[in-house]
């Protein structure tokens, strides 16, 4: 038996809810007078950090920033900095900025019995003169960029019964173009799917790239039989790089020890052809990686893969891989030492597969810190020059700058003790790496004292709660006791990642402010916990000695126990580490309180940053130099996905997918949505 990740999210109901409280009591004005009326005091004061700084001072000359009015990757870029060089739509004229097309999927109705499986994460690419994105159902299609009309539509039938481990998600495709303009197929689209292919289409029609595979698909084999259907699956785009293309997979977590291999796979991007496989574990005793997996040799754990987006520095022809935690998320006992490459940023060479460098972020995970966003490949301005890096946003509310061809940190990076109270017959790491130039973005320590509620009554149980779990701040092991796990499972930071702004070398984070509650289960009392906690996950992790508990750390009212904001927006200049300005994201009852998000933002020449991400159902865009927010705009379902921009005809469009995610309990939808100054 298993049982899906609905812990991570399923709180959001009991904010939507506890949302519509406060607008039906009107007790919104009561909580900013309690609040001293300002959420930017709670958040720089409570945690003792400036809220905002001043303005990055490092920034290039304008020269020395590449142009382009186009969104031809995931992440704007190959190396996903989501910045668009384009300033049609700035900070002047914004707050006329209003829709201008918008089309429906129609899988409010043709799906709507799946509706409460699917999770609308998807980014769209502008690919000639066509937008193309994917349904959380992998049906891929082709819209007019100026008009939305539809173009053509691709559905490749998946398999709708399989009960995925981590919803119905398609976050976006990949575009190839074939050097051979003589070629059949010449512009391709990628994607993974929910049922483990790996497809090619013509971008032109639609139709199959029959000579990719066999009928234009690549079944990936995930190595042993699976427990359910949906345990494997693809939600991330696959990266192009020369002539190959590399996917990763999304595998379910704390269902078994022994589990399916998180394997970096790589495909001839004409054929089809296995180029290479990648597995983060080490299976033989010569890889250098051996060393760290103390346990059974070859280890018998699974997963350490890449579920979040992939980045591709083309000129270097490298693939940068943000790795996950090894099997079982929350008992490390049977894989003792560090367990390297799992939870790292990994540099493979594209044409071979082989390992550049690596840097791990978390040490033998036993918190599910996984990486969970695309890594970032930025140019810092410092000193006077140019300098390649990669900056991983993590779960922890840490962020680490690392040199592009080394791994080495740009920011100094040092090695911390932590908490050594763990589970009987578990391993633990004795130091963990921090970033010393940037604090966290979020909080990372409760105590008693920090227990929120929004009475007397809700107040004093979260604070009991809190007293009565193991919290030592971050990396506290998990415990038959209960521990608090703050940030929680879901962030920190989350699949939407960061954006970048080249001209002044900021990095725009959404971070989430929540703890989690996670105990340990002895084996032999898991299928009674299940009858007992029947409401709650319960997962056996099967092969362990312990199975786990997960629960949002809330009070009787269903809010979470943790001080607002639960959701801030941030910006750090990677030349200096500095956190620059910090903004509650995210409002109630028009309250700037904060409130937890999915999706991330982009950043625009314009001096804007534009986010969705919250439960709110609202788009918004601040000022990058300031965090100040200059404009909204309710959409028709939550915009739980990253939007996009492009020019088009001198007009420039910014378009988010909006259909929201039913574990996140923002409103659900099927709308792609175009907006414009007029």
């Amino acid at each position: 038996m298993h049982r899906r990740r609905s812990g991570r999210y399923g709180w959001f109901v009991r904010v939507a809810l506890w949302a519509l409280v406060i607008l039906g009591l009107a007790v919104s004005a009561l909580l900013v007078s309690i609040l001293g009326g300002s959420m930017i005091w709670t958040l720089g004061g409570a945690h003792g950090l400036d809220v905002a700084g001043v303005a990055a001072t490092t920034a290039r000359p304008a020269e020395t920033v590449d142009v382009g009015n186009g969104w031809g990757h995931y992440g704007g870029d190959p190396g996903g900095r989501r910045y668009s060089t384009a300033r049609r739509i700035n900070v002047d004229n914004v707050d006329r900025l209003a829709p201008v097309w918008e089309y429906r999927t129609g899988d409010m109705t043709a799906r709507a019995d799946h509706m409460g499986q699917a999770a609308t994460e998807g980014t769209p690419i502008l690919v000639g003169e066509a937008l193309i994105f994917c349904t959380p159902f992998n049906e891929v299609i082709a819209l007019d960029p100026v008009t939305g009309t539809e173009r053509w539509r691709f559905d490749p039938g998946i398999d709708l019964g399989q009960d995925p481990a981590n919803q119905f998600v398609c976050r976006g495709v990949a575009h190839w173009r074939d050097a051979d303009s003589l070629a059949t197929c010449t512009n391709r689209i990628f994607m993974g799917t929910n049922d483990a292919r790996l497809i090619a289409i013509d971008a032109a029609t639609g139709n199959r790239c029959a000579g990719f595979g066999v009928n234009g698909e690549v079944r990936i084999d995930p190595g042993m039989p699976l427990v359910w259907p949906g345990e494997f699956q693809i939600t991330s785009p696959p990266v192009t790089v020369g002539d190959t293309v590399v996917v990763g997979s999304a595998i379910s977590d704390n269902a078994r020890v022994v589990a399916p291999a998180g394997s970096v796979r790589a495909f001839d991007t004409r054929t089809g052809a296995p180029r290479w496989e990648w597995d983060p574990i080490p299976r033989t005793v010569s890889e250098p990686a051996a060393p760290s997996w103390q346990g059974s040799q070859p280890p018998r754990e699974g997963h350490a893969n890449a579920w979040a987006p992939l980045a591709v520095d083309e000129e270097r022809g490298l693939v940068f891989i943000p790795t996950s935690s090894p099997s079982p998320d929350f008992f490390g006992g049977l894989r003792p030492g560090d367990n390297r490459h799992a939870n790292s940023v990994v540099a493979l060479e594209a044409a071979t597969g082989r390992v550049r460098w690596s840097f791990q972020t978390v040490h033998h995970d036993v918190w599910d810190y996984d990486l969970p966003a695309q890594p970032g490949l930025y140019s810092v301005w410092r000193d006077g020059r140019l300098h390649d890096v990669v900056a991983q946003v993590t779960k922890t509310g840490l962020v680490f700058v690392l040199d592009r061809d080394t791994g080495e940190p740009f920011l100094p990076v040092e090695e911390r003790s932590v908490p050594q109270t763990g589970a009987t017959g578990e391993w633990l790491s004795s130091t963990q790496p921090f970033p010393v130039a940037t604090p966290p973005v979020v909080p990372n320590r409760l105590t008693p004292n920090d227990a929120f509620g929004l009475t007397w009554f809700d107040r004093m149980h979260c604070r009991r709660q809190i007293e009565d779990a193991h919290s030592e701040g971050l990396f506290t092991p998990p415990s038959e006791r209960g521990t608090l796990l703050y940030p929680f499972t879901g962030g920190g930071a989350n699949w939407g990642g960061a954006a970048y702004d080249p001209t002044r070398n900021l990095l725009v984070i959404n971070m989430n402010s929540i703890a989690h509650h996670v105990q340990l289960i002895p084996t032999e009392r898991v299928e009674e916990a299940r009858k007992v906690f029947h409401d709650q996950e319960v997962s056996a992790q099967t092969g362990a000695p312990f199975g786990m508990k997960r629960q949002l750390l809330l009070s009787p009212l269903g809010i979470p126990c943790t001080p607002l904001p639960w959701g801030v927006l941030a910006a750090v200049d990677l030349a200096s580490g500095d956190i620059i300005w910090r903004r509650p994201l995210g409002e109630i009852a028009g309250a700037a309180l904060g409130l937890p998000s999915y999706g991330g933002p982009i950043v625009t020449a314009g001096g804007l940053v534009f986010i969705g991400a919250t439960v709110d159902d609202t788009l918004r865009a601040f000022d990058v130099a300031t965090g100040e927010q200059l404009w909204s705009w309710l959409l028709p379902a939550a915009g739980q996905a990253t939007p996009m921009t492009y020019v088009r005809e001198g007009r420039q469009y910014l378009v988010i997918y909006a259909g929201g995610n039913p574990t996140a309990y923002g409103r659900l939808g099927d709308t792609v949505l175009a907006f414009a100054v007029d």
